[in-house]
């Protein structure tokens, strides 16, 4: 089954993947071995012949240990100008003396923090990680600064932000240890600056962590919890109402899903189009078609086709800005789509979600899930899906983190 990469590739991978490979003391063979990739796709990568996709830059990375080189090298043609020139910023920021926390410094912190959150939703884990790395060692050090009582909780809100989307990442790219604690350090900055959307975001991140290895009545807990601790109509009041929805969708509660969605459609309904609708942690009301779509699919919904045949429209028609939302929203179209007796459609919108090359390590099991359906009917299709599942599955999860 030929494919075509048309994701964008630096022209300098080849020759860092040789350089890292070389440096690693691996031979091509060996690095083969390694990958589960063959030698000659491989060769074929180091020569520039072939582009890798993002999910197998992000493998050669972590073999390497390429600390995010090669993975920073695949670029995402969406990545807002905004990502690209934080390094200007943090430069700049840098130059403050240490014992100097001005307005000046909290206000670049604080944007660059949105500016991250805001390219969370089209730039590779393993390219934003470093930068946020960066920020965070910064914010630390300017707390042991000196500075007023305003200063200080704004530094400590930042570092909680900063915290937050860092174990958002890792839960990404699947990095259990560094998720869970970089999740407890959201947690104990959100207490001490007394800011109760950081805590009720811990507890939504920490909901979807859960969901997505099956631990379907610890995200119900968690959704309801963050729920009570965050402000009321705030985004993640709407965005922990909808994790609810989910769990009750995975535990195939559809009275339980739809009553939940309709708290979701009310809290939504009055809001208007905020100023960052890519933000990661601000609402936006477009969200609320594909969250149906998914929602209704988990839980076998006859409805779900409708909504996530019309979400892939809308996406694809506008030039799928939002490509990891984008594959999302295939899979879902695709499960939606065995249950409305169509497992031909299914194979085909699948098998092109998951060579976009943008399913994340910690989406992963929905992939899964959907290749057993498909093998399941017996159709001679599903032969092209599971090529396209093992030459794009991430190699380094544990058998049961790919369930």
């Amino acid at each position: 089954m030929a494919r075509h990469n048309k994701t964008p590739v630096d022209p300098r991978f080849p020759a860092e993947l040789q350089r890292l490979r070389q440096a690693s003391g691996l031979s091509l063979r060996g690095l083969s071995a390694l990958s589960y990739r063959s030698k000659s796709h491989l060769q074929e990568l180091e020569s520039g012949k072939k582009q890798p996709s993002p999910e197998i830059a992000e493998q050669l990375d972590r073999l390497l240990r390429g600390g995010g080189q090669l993975a920073a090298l695949v670029a995402t043609p969406s990545q807002p100008a905004s990502v690209a020139d934080e390094s200007d910023a943090l430069e700049l920021a840098q130059r403050v003396a240490a014992s100097d926390v001005s307005a000046e410094t909290l206000d670049r912190i604080e944007s660059a923090v949105d500016n991250m959150a805001s390219a969370y939703a089209t730039t590779l884990p393993a390219a934003l990680l470093p930068m946020t790395r960066r920020y965070q060692a910064y914010v630390s050090r300017l707390l042991d600064a000196r500075a007023t009582l305003d200063q200080h909780r704004r530094l400590v809100v930042a570092g909680g932000w900063l915290s937050l989307l860092r174990a958002t990442l890792h839960i990404d790219l699947r990095h259990r240890t560094a998720a869970d604690a970089h999740l407890a350090a959201a947690a104990d900055l959100a207490e001490h600056a007394e800011h109760n959307e950081i805590q009720a975001w811990w507890l939504e991140t920490r909901a979807w962590d859960v969901l997505t290895t099956g631990d379907y009545s610890a995200a119900l807990a968690l959704s309801r919890q963050a729920q009570a601790v965050a402000p009321k109509g705030s985004s993640a009041h709407i965005q922990s109402t909808a994790q609810e929805a989910r769990a009750w969708a995975r535990m195939k509660d559809q009275r339980e899903t739809r009553r939940v969605l309709d708290r979701v459609e009310a809290l939504v309904s009055p809001l208007p189009t905020p100023d960052r609708p890519e933000h990661h942690y601000q609402y936006d009301p477009a969200k609320a078609s594909a969250y149906i779509a998914t929602t209704l699919a988990w839980a076998g919904d006859p409805a779900a086709e409708e909504y996530a045949r019309t979400v892939v429209n809308e996406m694809a028609a506008a030039g799928a800005s939002r490509p990891r939302r984008y594959a999302s929203a295939r899979m879902d179209l695709g499960l939606a789509l065995l249950t409305s007796g169509k497992p031909d459609e299914a194979s085909a919108v699948a098998t092109a979600a998951i060579t976009s090359g943008r399913v994340v390590p910690s989406n992963w099991w929905r992939a899964t899930e959907l290749l057993a359906a498909v093998e399941k009917t017996g159709i001679s299709e599903a032969a092209d899906l599971r090529d396209a599942y093992e030459t794009y599955r991430p190699h380094h999860l544990h058998p049961h983190e790919l369930h």
